[in-house]
Formats: C-alpha cells, structure tokens, sequence
C-alpha cells in the first residue's frame, strides 16, 4: 500500500498553524471497531502508546469551520505500533494543509482514469503524459489549490477492453471535446498529494458531477459537489446490510492478506467507518470491474449503495473459496509426487542393499554391451575402441549430470547400428525379371537397368551401390519403381522426401552439444532397416531449398559420391559409416533444376510417360484390381468395358502418369459401391414397406439402373403380398429359412453394373478435354508444333496474321505469355523467313511492307525454349505465299541463322502427344534420329517421321504438294 510521506518542514507549518481540531476516538460501537474486533487487526502494545494520522478534511459532508480556518482531522488509532527506527510516533502522521476548503473548488482540472474510479479516502498514482496537464497541476500545487477532479474513461462502443498499455495510449491521445464525451459524468475529487517526474499521486475526497466544460486544453470542467442522500442510522434494514457486508469482509480478510493492509492504511487517514464509508472500502478494495464500480461511485441512495458492494465483496468471498480449494488440490498433488519419489528412493536403495538390482549406470552398460555383442566380430575397430571409451566414461559420470544423458543417447545410436549386418540378395535374374514385370507394365529401359546391375552383381559376387535417378513426370510410378526394385533385390527400402528441405543437418546431423541433437536421415535409415545394404529412396531431390542453416544439394555429394561414402561421416556420432553398399535411388520431375555436380553423379533414366495403350494395360491390370478391392466390389458384380477405358483416358486423363487415372477409377467404383448398397437396401425384405409409401432413389439417367428398380418393384409387391396374407410361421427355424431365402433372392435381383460410354458420364461427369485439334486442316498462317512440358508432350498451334500494310511498315508483335528464348526465336524466324521468301519470290515484298502478330495461344500458360523456331518459320511464310502447310503435319526444332537445325528434348514425349492428336507426318531435326529410334515400336507405328538438318528440307515438305493429291 502506498503510504504518505512528507518533509518535516511541511508538517511543521501545518502544526503551527491555528486551528481547531476535531479529535474522532473510535468508540466500541463503530463499525470499524468491529471490523477490527472480527479479523483480529486491532492490536494493543504493551505502552498503549496512540498513534495519531491527521487527514486533509472530512470525506464524508466536507464540514469544518469558516473561512479562512484550517480543519484538521485527528484520528487516535489505539494499539498502531511506533516506526520500526524508533522515531516519534508523530513521523508516521501525515498533515495537509487544506486551504481553502475543498467545497470551495467549484471548477477543477479533469484527470481521465482509464483502469478504475477512485474512491473517497484512497489513494491512487496515475501516470500524467500530456505536458499540458501536468505544468498545470503543478500550478495548482504551488498556488496551495492542490484539488482536481478524477473521472472513470467510458470504453469505445464497439470495443472490448483493451490491454493496459494500449488503454493508456488511447488516454493519452484523446483530448478536449472529445476526451470530455468520453467521461464519466460522476467521479471524486482529489487532492494531489506529490507529483514525482510525471507521476501523480492522487487522495480521494468526495464525489462530484460534471455540469459543463470551462477550456479543452487542459479539460477544465465545472462541478457540483455530491453529497448522500439523507438516510435514518437506525433502519434496521441499513444496519443488517452492514453488518452482513462487515461480516463478508470479515471472512474474506482471513484468507487475504492485502486486504487487512487495505483495512490498516484506510483507517489510519479516514477515522471511523460510518455506512457511506463502509460501502466505498467494500467497492474500492474488491475485484469488480471498473464499471460496477462506478455504478458504486454514483449511487448516491446509502441503502443500495451497500446492497451493491455486498454483492461484489460476496464474489470476492466465492474467488477466495475457489483460489482456496484451487491450492489445496496442487499442495495434495505435489506432497502425494513428494511422497511417491521418497518411496521409490527407499526402494532402490533397499533392493541395492539386499542385491536384487544393480544401479542405472550398470544396468545401462550391460545393456549396451549386450546389444553390441552379437555383431562384435563385425564391428569396425575404430567404432569398437569409441563404445569402449564412452562406457567406461558412463560410470564416471554422476547420473543427474546433463553429460550422462548426452552419452547414454550417443551409446544408444552406436549400439544400435546394423554394423557389418547385410541381407542376403537376390541375383536371380529371371526372377527380379517376373517381379518387375509383376509391379509394373513396359518401362523397358529401368527394367533392363535393375537387371544389368543384377547381373554384374552375380557374375562380381559382390553388388557395390549405385546411384540411379530416375526423372518423369509426375504420377508415371517413380516412386513405386523403387519399392519394386528393392523388393526385386530383396533388400530392405527405406524412402525419405528431400523436398524442400533447408537443413544439412536434416542429412548430416546435429553436433552432440547441441539440446536436441540427433543423426541425420541416414543414420536413422540404419536403424530402421537393420541393415547396411537398404535401397534408399531420395524422393523430390530437384526441389531442394537452400535456407540460413546451409545448402543440403552440397551436402548430399558426399552422401552420394561412391568415391566418397565408404568413409561418411556423421556430425553426431563422429565415426566413419560404410554406405557404399547402400543403392541409392532419386526421382525427380525436371533435372534441370538438380545441381551440376550433384546430377554428374547420378545415372539419369528417363520415363517419358504413358502412351494410350500402356495406360489402357495399366488401368486393366492394376488400377482397377487395385480400385474394385479397395471398394469391396466382387468381379462379377461390375464390368467396365474397354470403350469407357479409353474414354477415360482420352477425355478425363490425358497427363503422361497416371495418377489422375486412378483417382478417376476409384470414383467410378466408389458410385458403383453405392449403387450396390442401396439396389441392395431396397431389395432386403426387413426393410419393404407398402407399396403407396414407398420411396426409392435411383439414377434417373442410368437405363440399367431404371429396369432394376422396376424389377424390384415387381418383387417387393410379391413378397409384401405374401406377408399379409400367408400366416407367419411358428417354427424359429422356418423363419430363419425363409429370411435366408428372401435375401438370396433379393441378391439374385441385383443386376450387374456396366460401364460403357453412354453412361460414363454419370460417373465421372463431362469431359475435360476435347480434341486438341482445332483444324482438321490448318488455314493459312497456322502450323502445329510439337511441345514438352512437365507433364508430358503436348501439341500447339502457332499462328500468324496480318495487322496492316504499307510502305515500309515491316514488324513483329508477339503475344501467348512467351519466354526470353522464344521471343529470341521469333525475331530469328522473321529475319529467315524475309531471306527465304526473297530468295522463293523475289517480286514479293510482304514482309517488309506488313506489320505481323505472331500468338501461341494459350495465353494464360507461360511458353519457353529453344524448339519452336521452325514452326514459327512456316506460319510466317504460310501466310506470306498464302498457302496453308500440308495436312496432318507437326513439326518440332530450333534454326539458327544459317539455316541448320539444331537437336531438341523430349523426342518420346512429342511423338506420344502427336499420335494422341493423330498427326501422321512429323518433322524432328536430324540429330534426333538415335533419340526416335530407341523408341518402342508401338511408341512408332503409323508415323511419318522426316529428319532435317536445313530448313529447306522442311520447306519442301510444307508447301511443295501437289493441291490435286491433298484430300480435304
């Protein structure tokens, strides 16, 4: 509590002043006598020595003699003990002049209070920001009127309460006008008792009502000093609601002790507790918000004045009971925690006493030891001289230490390591043949790698690990490849995402001092497999990210160099690792984005992705077996024909894997799924009712569905018919008969489900995609490209027009969201096609007297590389000879200024994506006839393939036909 304290001098003035005092001697019938007398706070010292606290003027009605006259409150406290330095009791007393009188102040500085309104005989330090303010009540101290006037902040509307220091911001802003609407009408006025930098100690008085406001800045109001209303001493009412309010308090001052220190300060400056000061401590000292206890500050009616602080101190009692029986529940808890590891101290020391257990670091090292021993023959040297040396520092340590468990745990990972342990490995070749072939359908390539690799392991006796990437699209089985090749192995698999991963220790792991340290992946891998020759899946590892904490692409070199991992150091456990029997396999999307030194140590196999007929293979043989199990559909129940396959695959899932291939399958066979349940519901005797209410859902659209609920229909009536008018039997057995034989039958009803293309839409709704080709034969100016992306191969048009034409207004606009590189092949493709046109026409000046817009469309689809340069030649020339290009044609590959064309990528995923659009006649540059004829002859058949190495070869194959011979 805050205590008053002032200089000697002060009190001097004061005490030499001529006044009358009015001495108050608490008698046995006050209520704070009471209050003392209940809670035990009234103490008599072994002197009876009095202690004396003079206070500014009365709180209550504010009387005291004329003008010009100092009143003084002198209060005798009997039983308050001297000053622990044994000063005169008079040092404790605190006296403030108080001239002129406190009624006098009809106009007053307007202090805003943003937590709680201040109560008459408290006191209450606020923090005064505004310069203002602050220089002012200073003035108002020196001139001897050290009064103002404390009003509670009304809240925003709208608005919760705010934190404290965002309230006191908000305080601070708001000024004149505004800060005046915002407060209370009702507050106190208080004398200022110190100010100190700029905070100000405030001593509350009496109430006050604003009436109007005088300046803004700083907020000067006018008041009316407040004052109870009259009110009979004797109403019994008025007496048993104090005493019911002196008698919460009295069982709340028991259990609080900054409530009696309340009790001590208040009664040491206000004197006796009459009613009206009865009910401002309760409301002033108790926990309420601040708006009721405003409500407390306003109310003017003595009697409801203490039926309000009843009800806040009565909760205030309900906390107490509640923090009470709160604390008791904890101090149970922790002595029963308290009591429990007691006994279980005794207990290990008596058990240790009589031999019946060893102590933790002891029992730790056997165990250690005893998982070592089994690979002892098999563990490196080096390894076997760290576990030694870390055992024996185990029982130097005290088992509280931090290092005892930083050395347990690295104990743990050493021990547990498969060290010298292998599988034993498959090196039959026709048997990793049939399981590859079993998991997976073509992929010719990865299969004869996997077997190639088995094959020198056999011939060596001895399989050295090998780093394989295989690169794709996503959804073609990168993933699943792996677990077909370690299964294939028979060695064990272990697969981790590097996936945007930022942290080398993530690879190489946490230095032992660190809280939390733990190995990298492949330590962990170790562990998992118990092995140390697993397949080891990198999945994602072109999409490494690069953080604060390193770069894990630098770090992966050293896990991957098989120069390198025989001897792989991990930062956690700080001794050499053999990884090189480990074969490491990664996938990616686009190996572009792989780090040059990282892929140089890789073998890069490409899957271009599906054609139509392996998706056709695949969706028969795995997708659907797997999809039609997962749903619980038996075979015989649901047939999907190969016309609504190839629908599938044509209209819904063109990408190159097949991953959204399978997710179509299994809504298929998930409506299917349902279609059964209820068919079958509907058929189920227990669940017929008559046929008027009867209710039946059923696909409206679906023919087969229609006719089978009509038969259902048909046999429900019959078997409803035959409840009502057959006798039920009276043999248990003979209904249980007869039930089974209704459900067979309602089995039998249940008709088979065939998906076809007229209802395949019910299934998997309208297509996505139509033909990709727009023309069947392509107008002047437009030529079909060939396209790789991430998803596979892709066909796309290029087009070229006409914007206007004059003399020398020669240009080249380009639209379509093209790349660098593109817009660079554009600009090469208008200067060739000028030169070839001169050199075809001469008489011809198109170009140089026509501005051109050249569009790829699909605009929204950002468009880069270096392979478009010839198809943006011909549509530049189509529409300069106005001639179209020869019929069913694509072409594909980059020009340089002198005519030649260079090699492009993606010669599987172009052919794949020309054959989807039924182009028969492809162009590819010369130097990709090796990439064509690798390619399986399914991939092949039907194709036209010309192989170019100058443009003029392609000009020839564009626009020299003969008109007669081309059918429309």
């Amino acid at each position: 509590m805050l205590k008053l304290v002032f200089s000697s001098s002060y009190r001097e003035h004061c005490l030499n002043t001529v006044a009358p005092r009015l001495r108050v001697k608490p008698d046995s019938n006050s209520l704070f006598d009471a209050v003392g007398r209940l809670t035990g706070l009234t103490r008599r010292s072994p002197t009876n020595s009095l202690s004396r606290a003079f206070f500014c003027s009365d709180s209550n009605d504010g009387s005291g003699s004329g003008s010009g006259s100092q009143p003084v409150v002198e209060v005798e406290v009997k039983g308050v003990e001297s000053n622990s330095d044994g000063s005169d009791s008079k040092a404790s007393s605190a006296i403030v002049p108080t001239y002129p009188r406190p009624e006098d102040y009809l106009t007053v500085l307007a202090l805003p209070l943003p937590h709680r309104p201040l109560f008459p005989g408290f006191y209450m330090p606020i923090y005064v920001k505004d310069p203002k303010l602050l220089a002012a009540l200073q003035e108002s101290r020196k001139r001897q009127a050290p009064y103002a006037g404390a009003f509670l902040l009304k809240d925003e509307l709208g608005t919760e309460s705010s934190p404290s220091s965002e309230t006191e911001k908000s305080v601070y802003d708001i000024k004149g006008k505004e800060l005046f609407n915002r407060l209370h009408e009702v507050g106190t006025l208080a004398q200022i008792s110190s100010i100190q930098g700029d905070q100000v100690v405030l001593i509350g008085h009496r109430r006050l009502r604003i009436t109007e406001m005088v300046s803004e800045d700083p907020l000067t109001v006018k008041v009316d000093h407040l004052k109870e209303k009259p009110y009979d001493k004797d109403d019994d009412v008025i007496k048993a609601t104090s005493f019911e309010v002196i008698s919460t308090l009295r069982d709340v001052l028991k259990t609080s002790s900054l409530w009696r220190d309340h009790v001590q300060t208040y009664s040491q400056h206000i004197g006796d507790f009459n009613f009206p000061r009865l009910a401002d401590f309760g409301a002033a000292i108790s926990g309420a918000n601040k708006l009721q206890c405003q409500q407390v500050l306003e109310e003017l009616d003595v009697h409801k004045r203490l039926q309000l602080t009843l009800e806040l101190v009565k909760k205030e009692m309900e906390i107490s009971k509640i923090q009470e029986s709160i604390a008791k529940a904890i101090e149970e808890k922790i002595s029963g925690e308290q009591r429990r590891y007691l006994l279980n101290e005794q207990l290990k020391a008596i058990k240790k006493e009589l031999g019946l257990e060893t102590d933790d670091k002891t029992a730790l090292s056997a165990k250690f030891r005893e998982r070592l021993e089994p690979n002892r023959e098999k563990c490196p040297p080096h390894v076997l001289q760290v576990i030694e040396e870390e055992l024996t520092k185990l029982q130097l340590l005290e088992a509280s230490s931090s290092e005892f468990n930083v050395t347990r745990n690295y104990l743990d990972w050493l021990t547990v390591l498969p060290w010298g342990n292998y599988s034993d490995e498959n090196f039959d070749v026709i048997q990793a043949q049939t399981i590859l072939d079993e998991d997976h359908y073509g992929l010719a390539d990865v299969k004869e790698r996997i077997l190639e690799f088995i094959a020198v392991g056999k011939l060596r006796g001895t399989s050295q690990g090998k780093i394989i990437c295989l690169s794709g699209p996503p959804g073609v089985g990168k993933t699943s490849i792996g677990r077909s090749i370690a299964r294939a192995l028979n060695r064990k698999f272990f697969r981790f995402s590097v996936g945007g991963l930022s942290d080398v220790a993530e690879i190489k792991g946490h230095r032992r001092t660190y809280i939390g340290a733990m190995p990298g992946k492949m330590v962990q891998c170790l562990k998992n497999v118990g092995t140390e020759n697993p397949l080891v899946l990198i999945d994602e590892i072109d999409k490494l990210g690069r953080g604060h904490a390193g770069d894990p692409a630098s770090a992966l070199l050293e896990l991957l160099d098989p120069e390198q991992n025989a001897n792989f150091l991990d930062h956690y456990l700080d001794v050499p690792i053999d990884l090189s029997k480990v074969l490491f396999v990664c996938t990616a999307n686009v190996v572009d984005n792989i780090p040059n030194p990282l892929l140089d140590r890789m073998e890069v196999i490409a899957i271009a992705g599906y054609i139509t007929d392996e998706k056709m293979h695949i969706a028969r043989d795995y997708l659907e077996k797997t999809a039609r199990e997962a749903c619980g559909v038996k075979p015989e129940q649901v047939e999907v024909t190969d016309a609504a396959l190839l629908g599938l695959i044509e209209n819904y899932c063109r990408e190159a894997g097949v991953r959204n291939l399978q997710k179509h399958i299994e809504k298929i066979y998930r409506k299917i799924a349902l279609r059964l349940v209820r068919e079958g519901s509907s058929n189920e005797p227990v669940m017929v009712q008559p046929a008027d209410a009867k209710a039946e859902v059923v696909d409206e659209s679906d023919h087969h569905a229609a006719a089978n609920k009509a038969d259902v229909e048909v046999e429900t009536s019959v078997q409803v018919d035959t409840v009502q008018t057959n006798d039920q039997p009276k043999d248990p057995k003979d209904a249980a008969g007869s039930q089974e034989l209704q459900e067979t039958e309602a089995t039998k009803a249940v008709e088979k489900v065939v998906v076809d293309t007229s209802n395949l839409a019910d299934f998997v709704g309208k297509p996505v995609f139509h033909a990709e080709r727009i023309y069947d034969r392509t107008p002047v100016g437009v030529v079909m490209g060939l396209a790789w992306t991430a998803m596979g191969g892709s066909t796309l048009y290029i087009e070229t027009t006409q914007v206007e034409q004059g003399e020398g207004k020669g240009a080249l606009h380009l639209t379509g969201q093209l790349g660098d590189v593109m817009k660079e092949s554009a600009q090469i493709a208008h200067t060739l096609a000028r030169a070839i046109l001169l050199e075809k026409e001469p008489a011809n000046p198109y170009f140089a007297n026509s501005k051109l817009h050249l569009h790829v469309p699909a605009g929204a689809t950002p468009k880069d590389g270096p392979s478009a340069g010839c198809t943006m030649i011909t549509s530049m020339l189509s529409l300069a000879m106005k001639k179209p290009v020869r019929k069913d044609l694509a072409m594909t590959g980059e020009v340089t200024l002198t005519r030649k064309i260079l090699p492009i990528g993606g010669v599987k995923e172009k052919t794949i994506a020309a054959k989807r659009s039924e182009v028969r006649t492809i162009i590819f540059p010369a130097a990709n006839r090796r990439d064509y004829d690798e390619l399986a002859p399914n991939v092949t058949e039907g194709l036209d393939v010309h192989f170019v190495d100058d443009y003029s070869q392609i000009f020839s194959l564009a626009f020299e036909y003969d008109d007669n011979t081309m059918v429309n």
